[in-house]
């Protein structure tokens, strides 16, 4: 079992890296910067190139689903660590219905802290109309909320869910960044499951490791037992494995894609920029470590609105 402790330093790590290629260039991000602070290691551009593909796949998939339902929508960020994609919504004009975002108590306590010493981050949130709400481990905007649950205790993320005025009625995107991986199966199981009891009209996108099997995929895994993080790769074996979980819990459709292919389907002019940033020395072992991740997607749509069509 992962400790919670090693967990929690996984999003440390994602944020250093973040804020790492942001600061190189690969992206534009201005919001990073306010929840971590400069780190000194130096990462590989394998690394960096990897986070490009993440988050602008996602991205991707994410506008999509924002047009089918014409912002009328719900975003749930299940282990949203230290992301700032409220906010860089927020500065490209697209808002949301509701934006909740769900972690431990001790990472959404610590993110509570950083949101309310600076002002970039709160003018995003407040309104003339509706004050914000705080607590230790909890906030509450007009459209944003913070909240800290457990995601193995269904009755809890569904109290917490509910103090956030949650629509179940309205269509809702349910985003999981390397979260499902560190819960066990049975766990997980239950979560998707209940997404799809009841949400109306859900979509739910998972970025994980994937292909799993082989030797790079083994010393994955030992490099993250060794800092008490045990990856639960039931569901890792393959493509075909990653849908087969959504397909099993009741969605109405799944599909799933490696990162290297993702980073195939982005905008190649951009990807030729973000490839002359660093030095590049194997090319090899980028495709290799693209291998090991996917982004994973599911749906149900009863109405048909077209989320169906939702891919990347």
């Amino acid at each position: 079992m992962s400790s919670e402790e090693g967990v929690r330093a996984t999003n440390d790590d994602a944020a250093q890296c973040k804020r790492y290629a942001v600061d190189k260039g690969y992206w534009q991000d201005p919001y990073i910067k306010l929840f971590t602070s400069r780190g000194q290691q130096n990462h590989a551009p394998e690394i960096s190139i990897g986070y490009y593909a993440r988050v602008k796949g996602l991205r991707m998939i994410l506008e999509k689903f924002l047009t089918v339902t014409d912002g009328k929508c719900q975003i749930v960020s299940i282990g949203a660590g230290f992301d700032t994609l409220f906010w860089n919504l927020k500065d490209a004009g697209i808002n949301v219905t509701s934006f909740i975002e769900v972690d431990f108590s001790a990472v959404t306590s610590r993110k509570i802290h950083s949101i309310r010493r600076s002002q970039v981050l709160l003018q995003k949130i407040t309104n003339e109309d509706e004050e914000i709400r705080f607590s230790t481990t909890d906030l509450h905007g007009k459209d944003y909320h913070l909240v800290a649950a457990n995601l193995k205790n269904l009755k809890d993320f569904n109290k917490k869910l509910g103090e956030c005025g949650i629509d179940k009625t309205l269509p809702t995107i349910f985003i999981a960044e390397c979260v499902l991986v560190y819960i066990e199966k049975d766990c997980t199981d239950a979560l998707l499951k209940w997404t799809v009891d009841n949400f109306s009209t859900v979509f739910f996108v998972n970025y994980e490791q994937v292909n799993m099997g082989d030797k790079f995929g083994e010393v994955m895994m030992e490099n993250l037992r060794s800092r008490e993080c045990m990856l639960h790769t039931e569901y890792c074996a393959s493509i075909d494995t990653q849908i087969q979980r959504m397909s099993s819990q009741g969605f109405e459709g799944a599909d799933a894609m490696e990162m290297r292919h993702v980073l195939y389907r982005l905008p190649q002019n951009d990807v030729m920029r973000i490839q002359r940033i660093e030095f590049l020395d194997e090319q090899e072992l980028l495709e290799q470590l693209m291998s090991h991740y996917c982004y994973c997607w599911a749906y149900k749509d009863p109405n048909k609105i077209g989320l169906g069509d939702i891919g990347l």
